[in-house]
């Protein structure tokens, strides 16, 4: 049995993207892969079937603790891992494998730790675009060719959960239901305004279907922004009455997703789900949605993508100017989004 440890990225959108690598590490026979990740990552490790055990790393955002990560390296060494990769380009992360004394340990080139990897890579910006093909190509030897396409995240569904939270939240009913994931943990240069959220969420309402907001309890604010300037009471706010392993099973029974380039929009493309995926400061080129069910709506504007947490100019028109006709627009012209608009919807697009 070969053993791999994968040191995983800190964010959620990133370590559905890390998914691709943990497939082609697992073809390879009697191969089982671990992840070190933060603990608001484990639920999502948890719906992969490619990890065998996620193992928390215990240190917030920024926190060197060299001698805390001494102590977790040293007991990492009883689990005799053959491979570590390490997905974020960052020293400290480095340091668990290297007190570990694993004896290959692959990554980026980054912030000087040439002396903690053995297995130093130079990043080819130009031959892996994406986010998740420059996790995938660690799965690989240096140089190696990466096959594409690279196999798509899926997420395991828990069904009886999902029926224990319909419920529960008294979200029972026959009409389609949409959900929107109005956060971005990273900054408000990535959100769409609530008020277009909202003008989306009437129409879509006054069409027969039913909104559900989904998001962490970070996302109040937003969903309740959203809510208060809907028409219709069939927009439920479900933001922080839920964990993410619940968000999960929730979005699965979406008809279609909206959403900012998020965690959970990461997660909708991976349950396999119609989504339309909102672009503003960041870019689809380096991180889209991994799935052929996915559109992606961008303005491209000269100032976009800037990868700003707020926008730099104070205008935000990147997303400002993505007006709610636009996504009705291509609600409208996805084939897969038939059910939501029932014949009497024609007439609301006159």
């Amino acid at each position: 049995m070969t053993s791999v440890l994968v040191v995983g990225p800190s964010w959620v959108g990133d370590s559905v993207l890390a998914q691709p690598l943990f497939m082609l590490l697992t073809q390879a026979p009697d191969t089982a892969v671990d992840v070190l990740a933060p603990p608001w990552t484990t639920p999502l490790l948890q719906r992969m079937p490619q990890v065998r055990t996620v193992i928390e790393n215990p240190f917030r955002h920024g926190e060197l603790k060299v001698f805390g990560r001494r102590r977790l390296g040293f007991a990492l060494r009883a689990r005799s891992y053959d491979r570590a990769i390490v997905l974020p380009n960052s020293l400290k992360s480095a340091l668990p494998p290297f007190f570990a004394a694993i004896p290959v340990r692959s990554g980026y080139r980054g912030e000087m730790r040439g002396g903690v990897l053995n297995d130093v890579r130079k990043l080819d910006a130009t031959r892996l675009p994406t986010l998740a093909e420059r996790y995938a190509a660690l799965a690989h030897p240096g140089g190696s060719a990466l096959a594409r396409p690279l196999p798509r995240p899926r997420l395991r569904v828990d069904l009886a959960n999902r029926a224990r939270l319909i419920e529960s939240h008294g979200l029972g009913g026959t009409a389609p239901v949409v959900a929107f994931c109005p956060g971005a943990e990273y900054g408000p240069a990535k959100r769409w305004p609530p008020e277009h959220f909202a003008a989306l969420a009437d129409r879509l309402t006054d069409a027969g279907a039913r909104v559900w907001l989904i998001g962490s309890d970070n996302d109040r604010p937003i969903a309740a922004a959203i809510a208060s300037q809907t028409r219709r009471p069939a927009t439920v706010d479900l933001c922080g009455r839920t964990n993410l392993a619940d968000a999960i099973d929730l979005l699965s029974a979406a008809s279609l997703v909206v959403s900012n380039d998020s965690g959970l929009m990461h997660v909708a493309a991976a349950l396999e789900r119609p989504l339309i995926a909102l672009y503003g400061s960041s870019s689809p080129a380096f991180t889209p949605p991994a799935s052929p069910q996915a559109s992606i709506l961008s303005l491209t504007l000269a100032c976009s993508p800037c990868f700003e947490r707020q926008c730099p100019l104070g205008h935000l028109r990147c997303l400002r100017d993505l007006d709610p006709d636009r996504v009705w627009d291509e609600i409208v012209r996805r084939p897969d989004c038939a059910s939501l608009l029932p014949a009497r919807a024609d007439r609301l697009l006159q």
